[in-house]
């Protein structure tokens, strides 16, 4: 199958950080998230970048801008803790048509097989018009961990990464078909919802 057959996906993908934004540190999440979506579509990315600090207003903003830019699915990473300046739930929340509790749940599981603090973490998922927002861990180990899952040593996965079920997801509420490579993360779809192959 060549590239060309596979649909377009337009995907904003921003870092919430007050140091990283001001210049005082190395933003290491938008490099993350790129390389790791690189890795697991098959389908060409137009990529949307931010990289802002973590004010609420600006958050949502931001979050309202990438949803009409087109993009169909928007991942955040950053601002999701228990400190005063953590904001990004609740900015996310602002913005909501729906919440989709399932992909925080599921963070927060694969998480704790690795540390204790985990259940300190407030990610949220929401659907707004046809995009799928969803907040992630601000560690690029920690983003790689919860979107592919747990596998066993021959590859099988014990614990399901959330983005197993984001291209599902995102057909539901209209949007591109997004395809995987399977040795990096498998898409879940019910057989009547698989695309022939041209």
């Amino acid at each position: 199958m060549s590239e060309t057959s596979h649909d377009a996906v337009k995907i904003g993908i921003v870092s919430i950080s007050d140091r990283a934004s001001t210049g005082v540190y190395e933003d290491k999440g938008l490099p993350a998230l790129q390389e790791w979506l690189s890795r697991a579509l098959l389908n060409p990315v137009t990529f949307e970048p931010r990289l802002i600090p973590d004010e609420k207003e600006r958050i949502s903003a931001t979050l309202i801008e990438l949803v009409e830019a087109g993009c169909s699915l928007v991942l955040t990473t950053g601002g999701t803790g228990p400190a005063l300046r953590d904001v990004t739930p609740e900015a996310t929340l602002a913005v909501a048509d729906k919440e989709m509790p399932g992909f925080g749940e599921q963070m927060r599981q694969i998480s704790l097989k690795f540390v204790p603090t985990a259940i300190l973490s407030r990610q949220v998922a929401v659907i707004r018009g046809q995009s799928l927002i969803i907040n992630l861990p601000g560690q690029p180990k920690s983003i790689a961990e919860t979107l592919e899952g747990l596998k066993d040593t021959e590859g099988k996965p014990v614990v399901h990464g959330i983005f197993a079920a984001v291209p599902y997801c995102v057909d539901l509420i209209g949007g591109p078909y997004m395809e995987t490579n399977d040795a990096v993360c498998k898409a879940f779809r019910p057989k009547t919802a698989v695309r022939p192959a041209r």
